[in-house]
């Protein structure tokens, strides 16, 4: 993996914790909850941090929080790979946009971002591993998981128009890993307008004809984006606990 690392260059992850985490109804945003004792923010920060094939770690945030995740980053020990925060945009693309502007103050266009939700505490070394190793040869790499269910297209909402080939679908995951240079510039394509309609991280770099490896996802890697999922996260660890 070392000489495969080399070849790509250096990997900058980016960290989004700017959301609001709305459709929790919860008082602060979902990755700031504590879950055995500690913000799901930090489960997130904890694999990148330790991650050796990961040179340094910034991270998109509201500056409210600015100080709360620095004190978990200090708590940790793990200052030393940390570069710095950036701010929110009006969506998540304009964030990941802020946080690549950022990084290439210090990066080179040629090394790897790493771009990861906060909100996905249980993201695993080997698909960090595998995310870095399949940017081999690619502009980029996105996770994927096969549709299990069968996938219907509807042009309005309310009938179905079309039976899609679910052999031919597939759903995207995070983390999602691009060369800097070429994915900057895609985004900064889509200024100012395009880009507030943008839902995925891979978007702009397939509206740009990058190269995107698909590699496999992994199910328990989800977003803890509704009360559910928060709990289900909270089984997980307290299950964890008694083990």
């Amino acid at each position: 993996m070392t000489g495969q690392m080399d070849h790509n260059g250096k990997v900058y992850a980016l960290l989004l914790s700017g959301g609001t985490g709305t459709r929790t109804g919860l008082d602060i945003p979902k990755q700031y909850v504590e879950v055995g004792g500690r913000p799901i923010i930090s489960y997130s920060m904890e694999r990148l941090f330790s991650h050796s094939g990961i040179s340094a770690i910034q991270i998109v945030a509201d500056p409210a929080w600015h100080g709360k995740i620095y004190e978990w980053i200090t708590a940790e020990g793990l200052e030393g790979k940390f570069k710095g925060f950036s701010n929110p945009g009006r969506n998540r693309q304009l964030s990941i946009f802020n946080g690549l502007r950022d990084i290439r103050e210090y990066a080179e266009d040629s090394d790897l971002v790493f771009i990861h939700d906060a909100a996905r505490p249980l993201l695993t070394e080997e698909q960090i591993g595998a995310c870095i190793e399949g940017m081999d040869g690619y502009d980029g790499v996105l996770p994927v998981l096969p549709m299990k269910d069968t996938v219907y297209s509807s042009t309005d909402g309310k009938r179905i128009t079309a039976l899609l080939n679910r052999a031919e679908i597939y759903a995207g995951q995070a983390p999602e890993v691009f060369r800097l240079g070429v994915y900057y510039e895609a985004n900064r394509r889509l200024l100012p307008e395009k880009i507030l309609h943008i839902n995925g991280s891979t978007e702009p770099a397939v509206m740009a004809g990058l190269r995107v490896a698909m590699i496999p996802g992994d199910e328990g890697n989800f977003k803890v984006t509704t009360i559910e999922d928060l709990e289900r996260f909270r089984k997980m660890i307290q299950e964890e606990r008694r083990e």
